[in-house]
């Protein structure tokens, strides 16, 4: 179940839609007829922080400002109470989409139209073919230990798995440190098509010892065998000053556990 191989995935879902990740976590893509965007931030570089929280600082914009997305149908919003993964401008964007998937939590606070999911609780979209989009809400945990210990100090994360009918299987993360969160995904959906992994392996002083928050590059490379993924396509690991890994160590992780040949570095232009 938690094998390298790939090969028995049926040839339908071999096709590789195009991702677009902006920077951060944000990435933008199609799928089934419908755009999705994960967690939204577009503020420009700078200092930023969460009431009660941590300064955070902002070290490059986004790929995209939100003028230029074109129209989204759905976000996969991971969490909404930190702003390195819903931003001021992101809120604002938020307005304007037909549907936010996140956390219970971030149904209660937030005004869009928010719906939040518990693990394993699944919704359908409607796909403009006909058919539907299922979106499951997945276990996450944003940082070491178990989720009841991590909880009170990060908050409530959510990660999400995509299926069809004759599409790919898609999952992304979120602010997920948590392998055996990722063996729980695996056990009911590897092999994946395509895994939209946060890592960066961000760290905060004071907090769990200064331990990763979310996945660190080794973890990465590890999640990929587990979910026996055809593609990953790493987000979460520029953009912010309290990412403390980024591409160079993304790329020397793969390439020690012997999946180079499984990164995609979906990107758009910067302006």
């Amino acid at each position: 179940m938690f094998s390298d191989s790939v090969d028995s995935v049926d040839s339908v879902t071999h096709t590789q839609f195009p991702i677009q990740v902006l920077g951060g976590p944000t990435a933008v893509f199609e799928y089934g007829g419908l755009r999705f965007l994960t967690d939204p931030t577009f503020d420009e570089p700078g200092e930023y922080g969460a009431p009660g929280g941590p300064s955070l600082t902002k070290t490059a914009p986004a790929a995209l400002a939100p003028d230029d997305l074109g129209p989204v149908d759905v976000v996969l919003l991971s969490h909404d109470e930190h702003p390195d993964n819903l931003d001021i401008a992101g809120r604002k964007l938020l307005a304007d989409i037909p549907i936010v998937l996140t956390t219970p939590g971030g149904q209660e606070r937030l005004s869009c139209r928010a719906k939040g999911l518990v693990d394993w609780e699944s919704t359908e979209l409607r796909r403009p073919d006909g058919g539907t989009v299922t979106v499951t809400g997945v276990p996450a945990v944003h940082g070491p230990g178990a989720r009841e210990s991590v909880e009170p100090f990060t908050g409530q994360v959510v990660g999400f798995v995509l299926t069809a009918d004759g599409l790919p299987t898609v999952y992304v993360s979120g602010d997920n440190a948590s392998l055996e969160a990722v063996k729980q995904v695996a056990e009911r959906y590897a092999p994946v098509d395509t895994a939209i992994l946060f890592a960066g392996a961000p760290r905060v002083a004071g907090l769990f010892g200064g331990a990763p928050l979310v996945l660190d590059s080794a973890q990465a490379a590890e999640a990929a065998k587990i979910l026996g993924a055809r593609r990953i396509v790493p987000a979460h690991y520029d953009s912010w000053g309290h990412f403390t890994e980024g591409r160079d160590e993304l790329e020397a992780a793969f390439r020690a556990a012997g999946l180079s040949d499984r990164l995609d570095w979906s990107r758009s232009v910067r302006h």
